[in-house]
């Protein structure tokens, strides 16, 4: 999970390119972002059986690797990041 989690750092040089973008832009880019590396992540590590999450019994699941709920926080977490790490 270390290497998964460690893909935020990724935001910081995403943020001056976004820089001059809405945060309602900033943060709907900064989710998908999350969402697509969740998605290909959790199919890579699916595949091999290895998989540490599993959403399927969630309402709005996709293929029981991403929570479509998760979305806002999704949305707030990418925001946060490049609030802390705008200042390093």
């Amino acid at each position: 999970m270390f290497p998964i989690y460690g893909m935020a750092a990724l935001i910081r040089p995403l943020s001056v390119l976004f820089r001059s973008f809405g945060f309602v832009t900033r943060g709907l880019i900064y989710m998908s972002g999350i969402f697509s590396m969740e998605y290909l992540t959790g199919s890579f590590l699916k595949k091999r059986g290895i998989c540490p999450w599993d959403y399927s019994d969630a309402k709005l699941n996709y293929h029981g690797l991403i929570r479509l709920d998760y979305a806002p926080l999704w949305f707030l977490t990418g925001l946060f990041y490049e609030k802390i790490l705008e200042n390093t």
